[in-house]
């Protein structure tokens, strides 16, 4: 889980362990089958749930809106909503079903330090379970009878394949631009980081231009943190990662560090070419020199801050809470992660 800053307010920790709590046990009634081969499987998920970033992005969004209709000066109230903790459910469904079939186009054995569903079962039975956490997250959307809510899931869910799609007809494409890259992540990752900020507005009646706003924290958000956990492929221990490493370089899939350092110049296109046709581990620790020799890695960085620090001016939108404050520690969180 995304840790919240020091200067957090101690009741909306408190708050948000309750609620993450519920949408955990909404999680586990959800995903459940009279047949005991599938409920093996559906064990197996646990491995992929880690920071609940998105579902957080629901709750907090939500607690920050509902200071839009409090007296000034008057604290939160520390409500339970049934139908943001069934959103911030959904949301998580469709992202563990997003991360089982990425595990299988990448060929990824480990997934937060444990053997992936593929790796396990096979691709097969990999393929069918994504499958069915998709199902069973539009059947728990349904319940919420509210359709421009299923609606929105699903237009984001088609965003969300798009971005894969436009990934995969780019691989091992050395021509790969930031602006086709940042289109990728707009869509694979940023999109449900997005529509979490917006329904959670919507269903507490924001206005349209706090909706929009708090939208395009969401997304900001999204992209910063798919760029850190670029970083973290180059960069970040295995151990510590909990996952392959190099797995982007293995199935040529440009990032923005490694788009960066290929238009340093010709020497470095040449050296990282070099490394690339090579095999991880060993190209990892050449290709992390080259990319801070050529301030590439730095490059990274920087745009995944300036991004976090936009996502920050947006809130700016809502009135001045511990909510709003929580999604600003969890917007600077995504780029401290360590590497």
């Amino acid at each position: 889980m995304l840790l919240l800053a020091p200067r957090s307010n101690h009741c909306i920790s408190q708050w948000l362990a309750g609620e993450l709590s519920a949408v955990s046990a909404l999680l586990e009634s959800e995903l459940v089958s009279d047949l005991d081969c599938v409920n093996e499987l559906i064990g197996h998920i646990e491995a992929y749930r880690g920071k609940m970033l998105r579902p957080m992005l629901v709750l907090v969004s939500g607690l920050a809106v509902s200071a839009l209709h409090r007296p000034l000066g008057e604290g939160p109230t520390w409500r339970r909503s049934e139908a943001q903790q069934k959103v911030a459910a959904v949301v998580e469904m469709v992202h563990l079903a997003t991360l089982v079939h990425d595990d299988v186009l990448d060929e990824a054995d480990l997934r937060r330090g444990r053997p992936t569903l593929n790796a396990l079962r096979g691709n097969e039975a990999a393929v069918m379970m994504g499958d069915f956490l998709l199902s069973h997250a539009y059947r728990l959307c349904s319940s919420l009878e509210r359709p421009w809510i299923a609606e929105a899931i699903a237009q984001t869910t088609n965003i969300v394949c798009e971005g894969e799609l436009l990934q995969l007809a780019n691989r091992d494409n050395w021509e790969l631009g930031e602006s086709t890259y940042l289109e990728i992540v707009q869509r694979k990752t940023a999109s449900l980081c997005g529509v979490c900020c917006e329904l959670a507005a919507r269903l507490e009646g924001a206005p349209e231009q706090v909706v929009t706003a708090l939208g395009s924290y969401g997304r900001d958000v999204g992209v910063a943190f798919q760029i850190t956990d670029d970083l973290l492929d180059l960069l970040g221990n295995e151990d510590a990662v909990g996952k392959s490493l190099g797995r982007d370089l293995l199935k040529g899939k440009l990032t923005l560090p490694m788009i960066h350092g290929l238009a340093c110049g010709a020497a470095e296109r040449e050296a990282i070419m070099g490394l690339c046709n090579d095999q991880p581990p060993a190209a990892i620790r050449q290709l992390q020199q080259t990319l801070e020799s050529c301030g590439s890695l730095a490059y990274a960085r920087g745009v995944a801050e300036r991004l976090i620090d936009r996502a920050k001016v947006a809130l700016g939108a809502l009135p001045a809470s511990a909510a709003r404050e929580a999604l600003e520690d969890m917007a600077d969180s995504v780029v401290t992660r360590r590497l």
